[in-house]
C-alpha cells in the first residue's frame, strides 16, 4: 500500500509557541510506519516578533506557502501588545479569514479516573460576529452623553448554516468512534448538538443564527442527532454545573470564544486543551494557551495541548487512526500522573513529558 504524504506548515509564533510546536513535529515523525504516512515540513513565520522584525504580523509568503504547499499546519501562540500598535493585528485571525477556516473546534475531555467525567466539543463560528472588527468611536462636542463607541455584529445565513453542519458532522463522527470503541468508551450514549445563542435579546442576529442552525441540523443525514438550544448566559451556568451533559456545542464567534476558554478551566489547565481551525480540506492545529511570557525559555511549558492539536489536525485530514494513537499516548501519560508540568502541579520539564509520550506512542 502506497504511503500518503502530508505537507505540514510549522508556525511557532511567539513565546512558548517556539518550545511546543517542535513537539508536534516530533510526534508526527514518531508515528508507526504501519500507518503509511510520510511528512514534509515547512518552517513559516507569523506573530508579534515577526511584525517587529518585518513590519508584517502575517507575511504574504506564509499565506502563500500554506495555500500552495501545505495540507495542514500547526500554529503555536502569539504575543499581543496590551495597547494598540499601529499596523499590527492578530495573525491567527487574519489566517482564518484568508484561508476561510470557518470553524474553530475545541474538544474538552477529562481522562479516566477524573472526579468528574467530561467529554465535549465546542464548535465556534470563526469568521464573523463582532470579530469582523468594524468599530468606530463618535465624539459629538457638547453632547450630554459624551463620546460613544459602537461595533458591528454580523451574522450571515451561510456562515451559520455551515458551522451548524460542521457540528452535526462532528457529532456523527464522535458517535461512530463511540460505537466502535464499545459501550464504556464514553459518558455519552447518543449524539447531541446544543445550539447556543441570545435570540431572546438579539432577535435579528442571534435569531438568524438560531434558525439557520436549526434548518441545517434538520437535514435527514443528521436524523440520529438530538438537537437542543441554550441561551448563552444559561449555557455558562450549566456548563460549569453539569458539564457532563454536553456532547457538541455550536455557537457564534464571541460566545464560542468565551465558552471555549471557560470550559478549559474544567480540565485544569489551558495547557491541556487543543483546538483546530478548519475549512474545506485544510486544518490548522492550535493549542489554546497563549505565548506565556512568564515561563518562556524555562523549559516547563506544557506540550500536551500542542500534541492534542496535532492529533486534531490529523482528524480533519482524514487520518483518524493516527490521531487516535496520539490521543491514547497522551491520555496514558496523564492517567499515570507521574510526569506533569508545573501548570498541573508537577515538576516535569517540557522535554520529559514529550519523551514520555513518545515512548508510549
Amino acid at each position: 500500500m502506497a504511503s500518503r504524504l502530508l505537507r505540514i506548515g510549522l508556525i511557532p509564533g511567539d513565546g512558548i509557541g517556539r518550545e511546543v510546536i517542535p513537539a508536534g513535529r516530533r510526534i508526527l515523525e514518531a508515528l508507526p510506519s504501519s500507518l503509511n504516512l510520510r511528512f514534509e515540513f515547512s518552517d513559516l513565520h507569523a506573530g508579534f516578533q515577526t511584525f517587529e522584525r518585518t513590519g508584517a504580523a502575517l507575511p504574504d509568503a506564509t499565506v502563500e506557502a500554506l495555500k500552495q504547499s501545505c495540507d495542514g499546519a500547526l500554529f503555536g501562540a502569539v504575543s499581543s501588545p496590551t495597547s494598540a500598535v499601529k499596523g499590527y493585528s492578530s495573525p491567527i485571525v487574519a489566517l482564518r479569514k484568508k484561508l476561510d477556516l470557518y470553524a474553530n473546534v475545541r474538544p474538552v475531555k477529562t481522562v479516566r479516573g477524573a472526579p468528574k467525567q467530561i467529554d465535549m466539543v465546542i464548535v465556534r463560528e470563526n469568521t464573523e460576529d463582532l470579530y469582523v472588527k468594524e468599530e468606530r468611536t463618535v465624539d459629538i462636542p457638547g453632547s450630554p452623553t459624551g463620546k460613544y463607541a459602537e461595533a458591528i455584529k454580523r451574522i450571515s445565513e451561510r456562515a451559520s448554516t455551515r458551522i451548524a453542519a460542521m457540528a452535526g458532522e462532528i457529532a456523527l463522527r464522535r458517535q461512530k468512534i463511540r460505537d466502535a470503541s464499545g459501550p464504556n468508551s464514553s459518558i455519552h450514549s447518543s449524539p447531541l448538538v446544543t445550539i447556543t445563542h441570545k435570540s431572546n435579546v438579539l432577535s435579528q442576529t442571534d435569531g438568524l443564527f438560531r434558525s439557520a442552525s436549526r434548518a441545517a441540523l434538520a437535514n435527514p443525514k443528521f436524523a440520529g442527532i438530538r438537537v437542543e438550544e441554550q441561551i448563552v448566559d444559561s449555557m455558562v451556568y450549566k456548563l460549569f454545573r453539569q458539564p457532563e451533559d454536553y456532547d457538541v456545542i455550536v455557537a457564534p464567534n464571541l460566545y464560542g470564544d468565551i465558552l471555549s476558554d471557560g470550559a478549559a478551566a474544567l480540565v485544569g489547565s489551558l495547557g491541556l486543551v487543543p483546538s483546530a481551525n478548519v475549512g474545506e480540506g485544510f486544518a490548522i492545529g492550535e493549542p489554546c494557551h497563549g505565548s506565556a511570557p512568564d515561563i518562556e525559555g524555562k523549559g516547563i511549558a506544557n506540550p500536551i495541548a500542542t500534541l492534542r492539536s496535532t492529533a486534531l489536525m490529523l482528524e480533519f485530514l482524514d487520518e483518524e487512526e493516527a490521531a487516535a494513537k496520539i490521543y491514547a499516548a497522551v491520555d496514558a501519560n496523564l492517567e499515570e500522573g507521574k510526569l506533569l508540568t508545573p501548570d498541573l502541579g508537577g515538576k516535569a520539564t517540557t522535554e520529559e513529558v514529550v519523551v514520555d509520550i513518545l515512548k508510549r506512542l
